[in-house]
This record gives structure tokens, sequence and C-alpha cells, in this order.
């Protein structure tokens, strides 16, 4: 069939291709690779927060494996509290001698005892309240003084030092507050979390006061994927601070290497893959001439996408498919070389005129 008898209608392949994109979702619409280059600019996203137009981020959440930094305010026991070991108890005594008084502060030592000195010995206090320990004192005390009077006052609690320090979110995001249990942490901003930790140990002290700060910003990160022109590619994870452009992100590898190119853009996830955002970066313009328009702030899980030198990446491929060549042959040749050499008059001594057969 000739002519135009033998072809579709151009209507009818139309209607075919507007179907095959249909029919490959918003894969077909979203180019992978942002084609731009010196005859053409990259788009300009302009609702986006850039350099000179930053945003400031919400509210951290915490997750794992951050880490907080959690200082004890104001941490003062139920009644009645029982000492433990490694409390510390102020101790005063009246009526001492001159030469051995008693007055300062005195751990509650492994055993549960307290020692006084080497005067006045020591005293189990383990297991007593304040004023059974006192009363206790009192008794040892008269062993060497008459009527004695003794002060006892809770120093330092041992269960405070649990509450101060660095605590790692752990992987169920709970952190651990020693003998006072786990609290779950994640999901809550600093204040909620604050806020948290003092209801929970609120079973176990008096109107307890915590201040709370977020040691290590560990969990909200972005990352650098430098394209490896067929060596392999990097992958780089950095912490969010809510400042970084996309200046500072490649600042923090030390630039461009030599098997990247000015092709640049940040990929931006959505829970929906359609919605996901691509913005090209104008490298030229953010450097070379100080524009900020393509200069985005990073967000929390951007990539920022370095592309290979295609000259680069192809002359790997070249590289790849001769080299075992380049091995075969030179394995050839050392062997024709080294055949050649222990054959014919080498072998026999010939090769020089004068040797005579000795």
């Amino acid at each position: 069939m000739s002519g135009t008898h033998g072809r579709m209608p151009w209507r009818s392949r139309s209607v075919l291709l507007l179907l095959a994109i249909l029919a490959a979702g918003c894969h077909a619409t979203s180019p992978k690779d942002p084609n731009f280059g010196i005859d053409r600019l990259p788009p300009v996203f302009e609702t986006m927060p850039r350099e000179l137009s930053k945003v400031v981020l919400p509210s951290y959440v915490i997750e794992p494996p951050d880490v907080l930094l959690i200082e004890g305010v104001h941490i003062v026991p139920k009644a009645p509290y029982r000492l433990r070991t490694l409390d510390v108890i102020s101790v005063q005594v009246g009526g001492t001698l001159p030469e051995s008084q008693i007055m300062s502060n005195f751990p509650v030592e492994p055993g549960g005892i307290v020692n006084l000195g080497v005067d006045y010995g020591a005293v189990r206090v383990a297991g007593m309240t304040i004023e059974e320990a006192e009363a206790a004192i009192v008794q040892h005390l008269e062993k060497f003084l008459k009527e004695p009077k003794v002060s006892v006052a809770l120093s330092q609690m041992a269960a405070s030092q649990q509450i101060l320090g660095e605590f790692l979110v752990q992987p169920d995001g709970t952190i651990t507050l020693g003998s006072y249990g786990n609290i779950s942490v994640v999901g809550l901003s600093v204040g909620e979390a604050r806020a948290a930790i003092e209801s929970h140990l609120s079973n176990f002290l008096e109107s307890p006061q915590i201040s709370l700060n977020v040691q290590a910003f560990n969990s909200k990160v972005y990352y650098i994927v430098l394209q490896g022109a067929g060596l392999g590619d990097g992958v780089y994870r950095f912490p969010v601070t809510g400042n970084e452009t996309v200046l500072d992100a490649i600042a923090n590898i030390q630039g461009l290497e030599q098997v990247s190119s000015k092709k640049i853009w940040v990929a931006r996830p959505s829970s929906n893959q359609c919605q996901a955002q691509v913005m090209p970066v104008d490298w030229f313009a953010i450097t070379e001439r100080a524009q900020p328009q393509t200069n985005y702030q990073i967000l929390p899980g951007d990539r920022v996408f370095i592309a290979e030198d295609k000259l680069v990446a192809f002359d790997t491929q070249i590289a790849k498919f001769t080299a075992p060549m380049e091995r075969i042959m030179g394995f050839v040749l050392l062997g024709t070389g080294t055949s050649t050499r222990l054959s014919g008059k080498v072998l026999k001594g010939g090769g020089n005129p004068n040797n005579n057969g000795i």
C-alpha cells in the first residue's frame, strides 16, 4: 500500500502518544535529569526560600538519635526520703572538741555508713530518714561527747546525678533517667519534652524543674549525592541547622570534584511522588555573579545532586572496556619476550662469538 493510505493518520498517532504519556504517570512528565546549560538558564522557583529570603524552620521535633542535655534545676525528694549510698548529708555538731569539730558535708559511703573522722568513727545511716539519721548520730556521739547537739540535712541526692548530663534518644524514642525509669520523648518539641519529663519526675520528686536543650541535632539531615562518572557515587550526610544554602552544602564537601559537572539540582521529597520538587541550580549565577535566585535554602530531607561530567564518564567507560584487553596484551607480550630470550642461541651459549664453548 503506497501514499498516505499506508500510514496511520496523524490524529491517531497523537491520541496514542497522549495515552502513553497518561499511562506512564508522573514519571513521564518529570524529567530525570534537568536539561539546562549555557544556552538555557534553569527555572527559578520563586516561592522557595533562598539566600537573602530564608524562612525559620518549625519547632524542632525530637527523634532518634538526637542527644538531649538535661540539668536538674529543682530536685527535692518526696517525704519521707530514706538515705541511700552516694547521698551527701550536711552534719553540724555543737559541743565538740575545738580540735575535732564536725561541720561539713559527708557522703554516704558503700555499706551505708557516714565517716565522721578518726576521732568519732562511722555511723550507719542508709535506709533512714533525716530525723532517724540525726538520732543515730546523736546516739553514736554520746560515746565521745556530753550532750552533743546535732543538725543533719540532705545536701545532695545520689539520684540527682541521674538527671544531669547528655541523654541519647534511643531507637524506641525514650531516654533513660536511671532509677527514675524511661520516658518517651519522640515526636515532641523541646518544650513538650521538658513538660513530659517533669511530669514523670513528679512521681518521685516535689515539684521538679529541669532545663532541657538539644545537644546534637542528629535526626534532621540533608544529603549531598555526588555522581561518580562510573567510579561509584558518593553520598554525604550533614545535619540541618536551619541556615544552610546550596552553596553552604557544597562548601561542606570542599567544592566540586574533577568528575563533576556544573549541573546541580535540589530534590525535595514528598509523600506524593508526583509532587516531589526538583529545583535546578545555576552554578555560575550563585558563584560568579552572586545571584541568590537559585541558591535555595536547604530543608530537612533535601538531596543536593551533583551530576557527573559526561566526557569523564565516557572516558571511564572506555577505560573499563579496554583495561582487560590491555592486561591480556601485556601477558602475551611478556610471554613472547620471555620465550624469545630463552630460545635458540641464548640457551646454547652461542650469543657471544668469543665464548668458545666455555
